[in-house]
């Protein structure tokens, strides 16, 4: 978080000052990252998507900096969400390429198998073995450090839901950590069981 700075670091940004702008992206984007990846192979172009739409709508953003947070993740949220949609779409329909033929199947392209290789930090791997409520909760709530409020707000759920999602979800990666020879110490460390 960028902490006492986020108030003058915002007014620089939004008279157009790019370091100031810079500072909050380096601040989010690799986070926003690791939330998006929840939404696959497409993280990359979802985060692009949140901060075009971040740019146009940073002079009407009125708070704080956990405001400021949840703002982010909520439009990364809808984007996710409208990219999810639009690959419904695409898979459903045929498409043509530049000869004009039908093209029923793609392979993937150097880059998404490059990007799939890259993005399998073992943290989001497990996290990903939760089903999508509990790792999106997870997420928000450890990864981001948002509040259960935010949070509920942000997935359309009660507080109740989130705080039970992100118990259950907890309760899970425990379960999967202790099934892959991982545990706690006493003193919160993760240890290897030998």
């Amino acid at each position: 978080m960028i902490g006492e700075d986020f108030d003058r670091v915002l007014s620089r940004a939004r008279t157009g000052d790019e370091a100031a702008f810079a500072r909050l992206w380096r601040d989010l984007n690799p986070t926003l990252l690791r939330y998006l990846s929840l939404a696959g192979e497409s993280a990359d172009e979802v985060a692009a998507e949140t901060w075009l739409t971040v740019v146009k709508g940073l002079s009407a953003f009125r708070g704080d900096e956990t405001a400021w947070r949840a703002w982010v993740f909520t439009t990364a949220r809808r984007r996710a969400v409208d990219a999810g949609r639009q690959r419904t779409r695409a898979a459903r329909a045929p498409w043509r390429d530049r000869s004009g033929s039908w093209v029923t199947s793609v392979e993937p392209d150097c880059a998404d198998l490059v990007i799939d290789s890259l993005s399998s930090a073992e943290a989001v791997r497990i996290v990903r073995r939760l089903p999508a409520l509990q790792a999106e909760v997870v997420l928000l709530r450890v990864v981001v450090g948002l509040s259960v409020s935010e949070v509920a707000e942000l997935v359309g759920r009660s507080p109740g839901a989130v705080r039970v999602a992100a118990h259950r979800g907890l309760q899970n990666l425990a379960k999967i950590m202790s099934e892959q020879g991982v545990t706690l110490s006493d003193s919160g460390a993760l240890r290897e069981v030998t």
